[in-house]
């Protein structure tokens, strides 16, 4: 939205910017609140980014067929990143100290700050009013209590804190909807969701990534924490979803030629769902072959959800609007991200504490036994300090706790890709 209105590349600049600097202040955080400060500020400088650019392709591309294709290069470009981060995380963290992941996004923003005025062009709404701050505040302010209700229901169980911060979101959520409809310049533009497909195609992309985010979740935590793999070896296995990924979307402008876009996205999504279907037979035995094959079908079943939507999103919008339309898928997949986070990770989390309540070894010291019934994590880490036998047990049992929340995680995004279908 505020692309719309000081101009779209203009915020990419800023934004870019403000990632880069906002990176090395996190690489050399001195604390962890500082650290938590500085990952915010990357959040709210990378917000600017996917908006500016799919907002920029609205404006350049008008031809619906061209479009497509540039939305999936779009989408590409995420999953080649998606491969590439990984990969390169891992291998930084078997020679650098942890603050040098963040180090890797500054060169690639000083391309951007070099490039982008040269290739690519203005646009900005004439007839944009001012941006509603208060709106902001209130946004944001819903989406924080929510979460931060589910995260202390994973850490505490149900009780009166994390309940009333809950209703508090809900209750700011809907006087944000309430404020938008007497805004001469809403914060958002409810009226974009009188178009059943704008709508529809929001609220699949929205879903989408939340399963993606929660299903995923635990699959880096699986290849290092249960297989053992290193960072950099965990991320060459990552490398088979995020090329299907590729595959998926740079087919999907030939599908939809020949099929209606509802129907390769609800078939995509059936795809997907027979992906998560696979990660419920996952154990500490699995092979890599199971791994691959499961991530490569659950990519190439998401990729047309996630190119179509976001095409059918921007496409249904007037074009002085796609900035704010391009907020909304974004906000979509931030909001959508952070409750899958939230939700099953609080999942996980109950069901490894509920299992780990009394399968932690006799013998294990009391302090120590708490540490285990936490977090894999620190089941593993507890496990190095104890004598041999009793470690391992505490391992065994903690990896199995694990992979029983990992098995509902996964069934749960298996049964939510069918329900999205059928939304779909």
């Amino acid at each position: 939205t505020l692309g719309d209105r000081i101009g779209r590349r203009r915020l990419l600049m800023i934004g870019a910017t403000a990632f880069g600097l906002a990176s090395v202040l996190a690489a050399f955080s001195t604390s962890a609140e500082m650290l938590i400060a500085t990952r915010a500020l990357l959040g709210v400088a990378g917000a600017t980014l996917a908006p500016s650019t799919l907002s920029l392709i609205r404006s350049m591309f008008l031809d619906p067929q061209q479009r497509t294709i540039a939305i999936s290069v779009w989408i590409t470009s995420f999953s080649v990143g998606g491969a590439i981060g990984p990969l390169l995380g891992g291998l930084v963290l078997e020679f650098f100290w942890w603050g040098a992941v963040f180090l890797l996004a500054v060169p690639v923003m000083v391309v951007l700050l070099v490039l982008g005025p040269r290739l690519l062009p203005e646009y900005r709404d004439p007839d944009a009013g001012r941006p509603d701050l208060p709106s902001a505040a209130l946004s944001l302010a819903a989406v924080l209590t929510v979460i931060f209700g589910l995260k202390q229901i994973a850490q505490d169980g149900v009780a009166l804190l994390p309940a009333l911060s809950i209703t508090t979101g809900v209750v700011l959520g809907v006087v944000f909807v309430r404020r938008q409809r007497t805004l001469t310049d809403p914060f958002i533009d409810l009226t974009l969701f009188r178009t059943p497909a704008f709508s529809a195609s929001l609220a699949a992309y929205g879903l989408g990534i939340f399963l993606v985010f929660g299903g995923f979740l635990f699959f880096p935590q699986y290849l290092q924490l249960v297989l053992g793999l290193s960072p950099f070896q965990a991320g060459l296995w990552t490398l088979p979803w995020a090329l299907a990924f590729v595959v998926g979307s740079n087919i999907t402008p030939m599908l939809v030629r020949w099929f209606r876009p509802a129907f390769v996205m609800a078939t995509g999504l059936v795809l997907a769902a027979v992906g998560f279907g696979v990660f419920t037979q996952l154990d500490s035995s699995s092979g890599f072959g199971v791994i691959v094959t499961a991530s490569a079908i659950f990519a190439l079943g998401m990729a047309p959800v996630f190119t179509l939507t976001n095409d059918l999103i921007i496409g249904s919008a007037p074009p002085e609007r796609a900035g704010a339309a391009a907020g909304l898928s974004e906000t979509a997949a931030e909001f959508g991200g952070a409750l899958g986070i939230a939700a099953f990770g609080s999942i996980g989390v109950a069901i490894y504490r509920g299992a780990m309540a009394g399968d932690v070894p006799a013998g294990v010291p009391v302090e120590a036994a708490q540490t285990a019934r936490d977090t894999l994590g620190g089941a593993i880490e507890v496990a190095g300090q104890v004598p041999g036998q009793l470690g391992a047990a505490l391992v065994d049992a903690a990896r199995d706790a694990f992979m029983a929340g990992l098995h509902v995680a996964a069934g749960i995004s298996a049964i939510g890709a069918i329900g999205i279908a059928v939304l779909v």
